[in-house]
């Protein structure tokens, strides 16, 4: 009998503390106008006080408690982030005690904003080939510790934040396909050296975006043999209004394909994609039987997908 893995919970956390565009015409030189017509974005939270691991493990808990689980009944956490650092060791060791998920094999997947298409897929694997049962998928992000905040092209983007899966073994189709890819050529256009800042050229990231995205989408319903039309909502990584636009103008289809919520978190790197799926499942554009697409794209350069049926 096939085994496939299945979303049963979804959480999020972001930090109190919120910095909006007119907080940074105080630090750099830019104006909200401009930043909302060149990003959508509108605000993003910043951790003061948060570690990445508060926010990691407060989505966590909140995706357990949907799943009707508890930590101890895990045996796989995948944590997707670019900003652990050296100590990616220790923050997986420290998530895995604060869940109570004692007997959960753990790891981290370092592959910038598509990490989390990357850790869904790994866990997919894990699940269908019997390593794993009940998988916790993280993706954690403290960009406001990687960002230059004098630098105005970079500070403006990005956000702090958690979002979290829960995946588990059943009978009933849920990941339907996983498509991912990376290459290295290119990467110079967006880095981020160990203990460094961010660097990015836009236009470049803006091209390469649009292209892979587009890419991505229709390779991965090629291979289920599905249609656009046939997916409920799209879910893409969170980096900039004008990329999504442009997918969706190459398409051929309507902007509310996707969901978006830019505007309030900015980009928030590995945690977008789970932000955004847990904040569109408590509005109530997902029920049960809908097929989901998710879509990321980062520095690498890396991009990926997962097609989804809830």
């Amino acid at each position: 009998m096939a085994v496939y893995a299945r979303i049963s919970g979804f959480g999020k956390y972001l930090p109190i503390n919120i910095k909006t565009n007119c907080d940074l015409e105080e630090m750099v030189d830019t104006n909200n106008e401009w930043i909302i017509e060149r990003t959508g974005i509108e605000q993003r939270h910043i951790a003061e006080d948060e570690s990445l691991a508060r926010m990691a493990v407060q989505a966590g808990l909140e995706a357990l408690h949907r799943a009707g689980l508890s930590g101890a009944q895990l045996d796989l956490i995948i944590l997707a982030t670019s900003t652990g650092g050296s100590g990616q060791i220790n923050l997986r060791e420290e998530i895995a005690a604060e869940l109570g998920a004692y007997q959960a094999t753990s790891f981290s997947v370092s592959a910038a904003c598509s990490g989390f298409t990357y850790a869904v897929s790994i866990a997919d694997q894990m699940i269908k080939t019997g390593m794993a049962k009940k998988a916790l998928i993280l993706g954690a992000e403290k960009m406001s510790d990687v960002v230059d905040w004098t630098d105005r092209n970079t500070c403006i983007l990005f956000g702090d934040g958690a979002g979290a899966v829960i995946l588990e073994e059943s009978q009933e189709a849920g990941i339907i396909a996983n498509k991912l890819y990376a290459r290295g050529e290119g990467s110079e256009v967006l880095t981020l050296a160990p203990g460094g800042k961010i660097h990015m050229n836009g236009p470049e990231v803006f091209k390469f975006a649009v292209k892979v995205v587009k890419k991505a989408i229709n390779e991965i319903l090629l291979a289920a043999d599905a249609s656009i039309n046939e997916v409920k909502l799209v879910v893409p990584h969170q980096a900039n209004v004008r990329i999504i636009q442009g997918v969706s103008k190459s398409l051929g289809i309507a902007d509310d394909y996707f969901y978006l919520n830019i505007a309030k978190y900015g980009n928030t790197s590995a945690a977008s994609i789970p932000i955004a799926l847990a904040e569109a499942m408590e509005e109530g554009k997902l029920e049960k039987g809908d097929l989901l697409l998710l879509v990321g794209f980062g520095g690498g350069l890396t991009w990926g997908a997962n097609l989804i049926r809830l």
